[in-house]
């Protein structure tokens, strides 16, 4: 599993410009940070895109992964031009460009596992958290998250640089935030930092387990706990969950079940909150593919 975490990072930053079948993409290469390591950027603008309108803002992790399966590592994609231009062609959502940020490769799994709740383990926990993430033969380095660090990156150097370039709605309703695994745990835990900034966060195929095992496991008691003190409004605020049951989303529906608790007692209802079942599906970006319009004609329907 671990060969897993390197290998969704593993695309050389010379990687040319994905091929699409709808909009453009601007690629801004190496984007510098004091916070994360260097990394691509690439941004999605649709068909008829015009600098003379005011355009939503949804960020993405994985980057690489989301637009063009020729150049991914696994040869699979999320189809996110597609699904954005039909259902902005459609109606069904506002219009607005897709901020896809790569990610770092090997430091994938510590900038995506959310910071504060692995921190508020014991130091017996996290000792047990850091021996299930090394490879066979491989080293000994203790694991210590940097979501902080990742999610400064995008609300205070990412975020200000979108914002000028581009004609975009800098307010919290037209800002949103969406990833996949990993990806959907950074997602909940960015919206809930920061939810002056975020007005929603799609989190697909959400990894509770932070691991790869279920047994002993402390992280999903954590994240939860995290959750209960750390939601955000839900008059403000708009969450979609979901997961399959192969692959790894098959240690997924009793996890998510106590998350859904969670927001039911925080007070989210149908208005504001999804959580979505697809019996069948696996853990992978053809099954994101298959239903990424959900979470977003959820997120930025008109």
């Amino acid at each position: 599993m671990t060969l897993v975490i390197i290998l969704w990072g593993l695309i050389a930053n010379a990687q040319s410009i994905p091929n699409i079948a709808s909009g453009k993409i601007e690629r801004i290469e190496n984007f510098s940070s004091k916070f994360v390591e260097t990394r691509n950027v690439d941004v999605w603008l649709p068909d008829g895109y015009d600098s003379s309108r005011k355009y939503s803002v949804i960020y993405m992790h994985d980057g690489q992964m989301l637009f063009d399966s020729t150049k991914t590592w696994n040869r699979k994609e999320w189809g996110v031009d597609e699904t954005f231009s039909r259902l902005i062609n459609e109606g069904k959502i506002n219009h607005c460009i897709v901020v896809a940020i790569w990610n770092s490769g090997m430091k994938r799994h510590r900038e995506y596992f959310p910071q504060k709740p692995f921190e508020s383990l014991t130091t017996e926990q996290q000792d047990f958290i850091s021996k299930s993430l090394q490879s066979p033969g491989g080293g000994t380095e203790d694991f210590k998250p940097v979501s902080d660090n990742y999610l400064k990156f995008i609300v205070s150097e990412l975020k200000p640089f979108i914002d000028k370039k581009y004609p975009v709605y800098k307010d919290r309703k037209h800002t949103f935030i969406a990833g996949s695994s990993m990806g959907g745990l950074i997602s909940m835990y960015a919206i809930c930092e920061y939810p002056a900034v975020f007005g929603g966060a799609a989190c697909l195929s959400t990894h509770w387990p932070g691991i790869f095992s279920i047994k002993g496991n402390p992280v999903p008691d954590a994240f939860v706990n995290y959750m209960r003190t750390h939601l955000p409004n839900p008059k403000t605020h708009k969450f979609y969950f979901d997961y399959g049951d192969h692959t790894l989303d098959a240690m997924y529906p009793p996890l998510q079940k106590k998350v859904d608790d969670v927001m039911k007692e925080k007070g989210f209802t149908d208005k504001n909150w999804v959580t979505r079942f697809f019996p069948g599906d696996d853990h992978s970006e053809i099954s994101w593919n298959r239903r990424l319009h959900i979470p977003i004609e959820f997120l930025l329907k008109n």
